[in-house]
């Protein structure tokens, strides 16, 4: 849904990758089992935007133009419409072990990039004309990327390749596709600061743009815009808590440094104020082996471990002190969630700042834990809980700040 009286007439939506699926038809059934009762609730009289999360094999079936068109048709029936897609998670990413793979194929492929190249097909298909679309994805790869000087090379120059296709895209179709980067702990870029300095070293240097000119045709004046424009960061608020940055700096930090940011994912982390002791038994039941759950534990130094089972064998150890984040999406709405605390705060703080800075076009719910959560946690049907999200952030950007019971 379009939010009209904030800065820049943002978007808002929540990604579809709640929703178990890896084929396209699976997906469009829960599209049809979900959409109309979270529409009914949040956006009955206008259209409601869906952050449509698409595998490969999905997007390789829903690149055929007939099924392009049944899913408009699908669209306009459902009342609502796409203007941002998921393309970060390559493969299944419900009901099996997903932890590091999330992040594979990294960017060195020629996977991940013809995998975009399809999802900034669909994206054009279904944006109006002269429309803006965002497609969120993997930030370069994971963490042990960054030991290799080479690779980091390689992930820069396939990113680059993409976005020169996508400048062919708006040339072709004359809708603008932007490409977000979605730093994440023990990702290749884990924080603002990090992406600011990737783009700067890798990605808007002399000898970089000079290649990406050649590759997009383009002349010289016209070459850092193209890129800035084609290329920017997915700002995930709950990996942003994890890392005890403050995503308002952040987003403030990466506007300075003239990068897009053509993303908010609107979401919540795990906090536990007395550390790992205190919420182990609550973090142990939490750890099903489906996710990764990246620590931060800031006390007297600030220690950062790849899982739980790290950062509790480091608490056994006698380290990991202080206050924990654990990088798990948890219902923006709760605060109190029995015995562990939520990041609740710094998503409010960014609500705040949307009401007076425009510091992105599309605004993303994204908490897709709810089939691992504990059943305490989970409140209502799903459609419920998409609905009370999409409500509680709604009454957060008002400006009386009242927020649904």
């Amino acid at each position: 849904m379009r939010l009209e009286g904030l800065p820049g007439r943002p978007h808002l939506t929540y990604c579809t990758n709640i929703h178990a699926g890896e084929t396209w038809p699976e997906i469009g059934a829960s599209l049809d089992a979900h959409v109309p009762r979270i529409k009914e609730r949040v956006s009955p009289d206008a259209p409601l935007g869906i952050g449509l999360r698409l595998s490969a094999a999905a997007a390789a079936t829903l690149a055929d133009p007939r099924e392009i068109d049944g899913f408009r048709d699908q669209l306009e029936r459902l009342g609502g419409y796409v203007f941002t897609i998921n393309a970060f998670p390559y493969g299944p990413f419900h009901g099996t072990r997903v932890k590091e793979r999330v992040y594979e194929p990294d960017w060195r492929t020629e996977e991940r990039s013809a995998f975009t190249e399809a999802t900034s097909g669909i994206l054009a298909a279904l944006l109006p004309e002269g429309g803006y679309g965002s497609i969120s994805t993997v930030p370069g790869g994971f963490r042990t990327l960054r030991g290799d000087p080479a690779a980091v090379e390689a992930v820069a120059e396939r990113l680059l390749s993409s976005v020169a296709g996508f400048v062919d895209l708006e040339r072709r179709t004359g809708r603008t596709v932007a490409l977000a980067l979605e730093p994440e702990p023990w990702c290749l870029i884990e924080t603002a600061d990090e992406a600011a300095g990737f783009f700067e070293r890798f990605l808007l240097g002399r000898e970089a743009l000079e290649r990406f000119a050649l590759r997009a045709r383009l002349p010289g004046p016209q070459v850092e815009a193209a890129v800035r424009r084609h290329l920017g960061i997915c700002y995930d608020v709950c990996h942003g808590a994890v890392q005890f940055e403050e995503p308002v700096r952040a987003l403030r930090t990466l506007r300075a440094a003239g990068i897009g940011v053509p993303k908010v994912q609107l979401s919540a982390a795990l906090r536990v104020p007395d550390g790992g002791a205190g919420g182990r038994r609550d973090l142990e039941r939490l750890d099903t082996g489906t996710y990764l759950h990246q620590v931060v534990a800031k006390g007297r130094r600030t220690e950062r471990f790849r899982d739980l089972p790290e950062a509790f064998a480091a608490l056994d150890a006698g380290g990991a002190e202080g206050e924990w984040r654990v990088h798990c999406h948890v219902p923006v709405f709760l605060d109190d969630l029995g015995g562990l605390a939520s990041t609740q705060d710094d998503l409010c703080s960014t609500l705040r700042a949307l009401q007076g800075e425009f510091l992105s076009p599309h605004l993303e719910v994204e908490t897709y834990t709810w089939d691992v959560l504990p059943p305490h946690l989970r409140t209502a049907s799903k459609a419920d809980d998409i609905a009370r999200e999409l409500r509680f952030v709604l009454d957060g950007l008002n400006d009386d700040g009242q927020r649904d019971p």
